[in-house]
């Protein structure tokens, strides 16, 4: 009776109630250090526990999450917010059964379950120079509230800055660098410390601003009340959203957030030469495609016909990826066909392609000399007939096309 009575009080659970979800969420917050992913992830694991608790005596399983993915699925959303809904999920199992709230092979279940396939890329909403010029002049300088708005959009497009970093912004920012106005150590996401340089254009406004409100210390935003005096010591976040959305809206964009004016601020200064690992660092992004867009299609190379010992072992493949980045290109796909069936594809000349494969995805795990110009993390091999290398950014090509092959 005493091992029988020990068991049940050792067995793990496979329903968690809402204090257990609790648990696990406030678990899962505080072990992010930035507040964007915290938000991030605070919001995807609400919506989580609403629709888990709306079915009755659910498991917390790997086969519930997967009726999750099939469920916002359904709901026509990208696969870039499924995927992010989905990590805080299992960010969620694997905190409950560190925390004894779960079995671990039920957690270990849950992060089996895979994210849905990006395919394509969408196009995001970029501004033009004369658009966002007539965003910018929209609000009227004779009012405080006006000024202040037009100091606003001013930092949103001319220095790319996220709207918490822009309510964050203090006097002590603002500093003379080399004859040049920068806004000086700062805090980013993820805590990226970066100093962004300001155009004089933006630093007129700024002081219009500032000298209206006789603002000398402290933050350098802050609530206009009806009135038109200031109020408070600081704005949220929310008020940089809805100034952008009502002056986007007289102008006839209707989608159009805070982020579209820092995607602008980068496009912008790439349309105007400036070079990838600036536009990074203005930004303090780890990447900055999603930003300025891709502008041609990622390489594909299509070996059939070749034999592994004409492409991987006699060097061939090294001379592809680094011609490939030569040519400023992102991302290679290599077809070699698949090994079901015992492997011999037609198309292929005398080839054993799941060999072929092999060769290849070896070679590019093992050979160290390929690190100058491909990612090792991003090893695509969801496909069994290609292989797909994320290669790094290079920001001067100075190669238009192959010629090894």
């Amino acid at each position: 009776m005493k091992h029988k009575a020990k068991n049940r009080q050792t067995r793990l659970k496979s329903r968690l109630g809402l204090p257990d979800l609790e648990q696990a969420k406030v678990a899962v917050i505080v072990s992010l250090p930035s507040f964007e992913s915290q938000r991030s992830y605070r919001h995807s694991i609400d919506e989580f526990v609403a629709w888990y608790c709306s079915a009755p005596r659910l498991s917390f399983n790997k086969a519930v999450v997967l009726r999750y993915r099939l469920h916002l699925e359904d709901r026509h959303l990208a696969a870039g917010t499924i995927n992010v809904r989905l990590a805080a999920v299992r960010r969620l199992a694997y905190e409950a059964a560190d925390s004894g709230l779960l079995s671990p092979d039920l957690a270990a279940g849950i992060r089996r379950v895979r994210g849905a396939k990006k395919l394509g890329c969408r196009l995001g909403n970029w501004l033009t120079a004369e658009q966002a010029r007539t965003l910018w002049q929209l609000p009227t300088p004779n009012t405080l509230k006006g000024k202040r708005d037009r100091a606003i959009l001013a930092v949103l497009l001319g220095c790319g800055l996220r709207r918490r970093e822009l309510t964050e912004l203090t006097v002590g920012h603002f500093q003379r660098c080399e004859d040049h106005w920068a806004i000086v150590d700062l805090i980013g996401k993820a805590g990226h410390v970066r100093t962004v340089p300001v155009l004089t254009w933006v630093k007129q406004t700024m002081d219009d601003w500032l000298e209206a409100a006789d603002i000398t210390h402290g933050r350098l935003f802050r609530c206009v009340c009806r009135k038109g005096t200031t109020w408070g010591t600081e704005i949220t976040e929310k008020v940089v959203w809805h100034v952008v959305k009502q002056y986007a809206a007289q102008v006839g964009f209707l989608i159009l957030a805070p982020l579209n004016l820092r995607r602008s601020c980068a496009r912008l200064c790439h349309s105007a030469g400036g070079e990838l690992e600036q536009i990074q660092f203005l930004l303090g992004h780890v990447s900055v495609q999603k930003f300025i867009g891709n502008r041609q299609k990622d390489m594909e190379i299509d070996l059939h016909g070749y034999h592994p010992a004409e492409i991987v072992f006699n060097g061939t493949l090294a001379r592809i990826v680094q011609q490939a980045w030569e040519m400023g290109e992102h991302e290679l796909t290599l077809i070699h066909g698949h090994g079901r069936n015992r492997g011999i594809s037609p198309g292929f000349v005398n080839t054993n392609t799941g060999y072929f494969g092999l060769c290849i995805r070896q070679a590019l795990r093992n050979d160290r000399s390929l690190r100058r110009w491909i990612k090792y993390t991003t090893l695509d091999c969801w496909d069994m007939g290609s292989t797909s290398i994320r290669l790094k950014v290079n920001p001067s090509p100075t190669r238009k096309h192959l010629d090894c092959l």
